[in-house]
This record gives structure tokens, C-alpha cells and sequence, in this order.
């Protein structure tokens, strides 16, 4: 009678509205909210694999290159709690969360594989050039395949000047590195 209920309904709004909060929490690097929203749905009987799956997507799509462990850390938690199962695996979803709320962000990767999806999507891209093209089988050179190709390891700091991009995408910036990344 002294219980108080959780307004949490794993089939309603309450359910995505909860899990919206949890996520936010995570990206705005707030960890007692993070913490509450997580203990919230597990009180619910979410399932503790799908909130290890919302870790795994704020570590990659929020947190990003300013702190690559970060995924590290979530994929292994969303292994070890489908493994662990209930009642332990609301420790390791905690250290996970925990630790994505408290990581730097950076969502550049983000930006740059949605900007490349668009124009892949929607404009003529060119081709491939023909110095970086497979030449699996001897006398593709003869048709121009591989040829003129510096390997990069062959050059100072293992990096060389030379055309990636098709001739349509020249200039094409698609990662744009922030304060976050090394």
C-alpha cells in the first residue's frame, strides 16, 4: 500500500517518452537524469537489452570520435547484460550510461555519414577514379584500373597527396573535425 507507482507503461507514451528522456540525459551529459531514467525503465521491465542497444546508439551517434572507448565500452555492455540478464545487468547498463553521459561528445561522424548518404542518395556522384579501382586480375592495368596509385605507407608519415574522390565530388567536405577529436 506504501508502494509508489511507477509511471511507466512499457507499451504507451510513457514507455518512449521515457526512453526519449533517458537518451537525452545521455547527450546532455546529465548523469543523475541518466541514471533515474534508466532505473525508471528497468523498474517497468523494460528490456535490459534494448536500453544496452540506446547506450550502444548515444556512445556512436553522440559521443563519437571525442571518445571512441566509449562504444567499446557500451557494445560490451550490451553483451555482458544480455548474458548477465537481471537483476546484475542493471550495474553494467549503469556503467555504461554512466559513462557515455559523462564522455565528451562529438557528432561528426554522424554528420559526415548522413551528408555522404544524401548525395549518394540524391546526385550523380561520378566514378570511381581509376587509380584507386580494384585490378584483381592481370591486364585491368591495360584499361587504366590501379594505375598511377601511390601506396601510402611508402611515403613520409604514411600519407601521400592524391585524388580520392570522384572528379564530381572534388571539394566534397563530409568530416568536419571538431574541438572534441584528436
Amino acid at each position: 500500500m506504501g508502494k509508489k507507482k511507477t509511471m511507466f507503461d512499457k507499451s504507451g507514451d510513457s514507455h518512449y517518452d521515457n526512453i526519449s528522456a533517458f537518451i537525452k540525459s545521455m547527450r546532455g551529459s546529465d548523469p543523475d537524469a541518466t541514471v533515474f531514467y534508466l532505473a525508471r525503465a528497468l523498474e517497468g521491465g523494460e528490456d535490459p537489452v534494448f536500453l544496452a542497444r540506446r547506450i550502444v546508439i548515444a556512445a556512436s551517434e553522440d559521443v563519437g570520435l571525442a571518445n571512441p572507448n566509449a562504444l567499446v565500452v557500451a557494445t560490451s555492455a550490451m553483451q555482458a547484460s544480455s548474458n548477465v540478464g537481471m537483476p546484475e545487468a542493471r550495474i553494467i547498463l549503469a556503467e555504461a550510461a554512466l559513462y557515455v553521459a559523462l564522455s565528451k561528445k562529438s557528432n561528426c561522424a554522424y554528420l559526415a555519414i548522413d551528408k555522404a548518404l544524401e548525395d549518394v542518395r540524391t546526385k550523380d556522384t561520378g566514378e570511381i577514379p581509376m587509380h584507386i579501382r580494384n585490378a584483381p586480375a592481370s591486364g585491368m592495368s591495360q584499361f587504366g584500373y590501379g594505375v598511377g596509385y601511390k601506396y601510402p605507407h611508402d611515403f613520409p608519415n604514411h600519407q601521400v597527396e592524391q585524388q580520392y574522390l570522384p572528379d564530381k565530388m572534388l571539394g566534397t567536405k563530409y568530416f568536419i573535425k571538431d574541438e572534441t577529436v584528436d
